[in-house]
């Protein structure tokens, strides 16, 4: 349907190089989006990434960016600005989990994952919704979490970083809805990526989150293809300020 059709549009998606935010990017691609591309590690050429947006008839932009470095993340912007680059879509899909018992989570264990998972969240939002809203058009996307809504387990850091992106969603919502551009959040379930390798490798703590799983599996990133595209389109010009949860059932338990 052309509601779902994003034909001459640009995303930015973060943390594009693996998992659930490469399979977003290859899902915007095959809408018919020009994808630009960051990650801490992204080859300049050739990634696996690029090569499944090109072999779909799309061009693929490579930009890297270290989202535990505020300045880096304020030069990634200005460098965007300078070469002309103007998302129609921003994918915030970058971020990390490092994992320890409160009792013995660092100072630096927690910095580390709020920078990444939510103070350069909002850096690169604010500079790149500033041109959205000045063009009275926008799609935001955040990468939320089931820890949106709940504690976790040796995850401190991580759940409070989560949390904070499901009102961030909310607050630039009530802000930039008026301005035509919709900010709103993916919130994945148990989703077998590198992140929750230690999850997939621990077997009683993998059979009992299968057990709560109505789908009866760990997700997978393909399953991201819908929402992101959905989302990023004109079927969700009423959309503002909602999380989507792509959970195989999990919070409906």
């Amino acid at each position: 349907m052309n509601m779902f059709d994003l034909t001459g549009k640009t995303a930015l998606v973060t943390g594009c190089k693996r998992g659930i935010g490469r399979g977003m990017a290859q899902a915007l691609a095959g809408a018919g989006a020009d994808i630009v591309g960051v990650s801490a590690s992204l080859e300049a050429s050739g990634s696996a990434v690029e090569k499944s947006v090109t072999d779909l008839g799309r061009s693929f932009t490579a930009y890297q960016c270290d989202f535990s470095d505020r300045n880096a993340v304020r030069g990634f912007a200005a460098q965007l600005e300078a070469d002309g680059v103007a998302p129609d879509i921003l994918i915030n899909n970058a971020g990390t989990i490092l994992r320890k018992p409160a009792a013995h989570h660092e100072d630096d264990l927690w910095d580390e994952v709020i920078e990444v998972n939510l103070n350069a969240q909002f850096v690169l939002s604010r500079e790149v919704g500033r041109g959205m809203v000045a063009r009275g058009s926008g799609k935001i996307i955040f990468t939320a979490s089931l820890l949106t809504f709940q504690g976790g387990i040796t995850v401190p850091g991580y759940a409070a970083s989560k949390g904070g992106i499901g009102q961030l969603t909310k607050a630039l919502a009530n802000e930039w809805a008026p301005h035509g551009v919709n900010v709103n959040a993916i919130a994945p379930g148990y989703i077998a990526t590198d992140n929750t390798q230690a999850l997939q490798d621990d077997p009683d703590r993998s059979r009992s989150i299968l057990e709560r799983i109505p789908a009866g599996r760990w997700g997978r990133p393909e399953d991201f293809a819908g929402a992101a595209v959905f989302l990023s389109s004109s079927a969700a010009d009423y959309v503002h300020g909602t999380i989507l949860t792509v959970d195989g059932g999990w919070m409906g338990r």
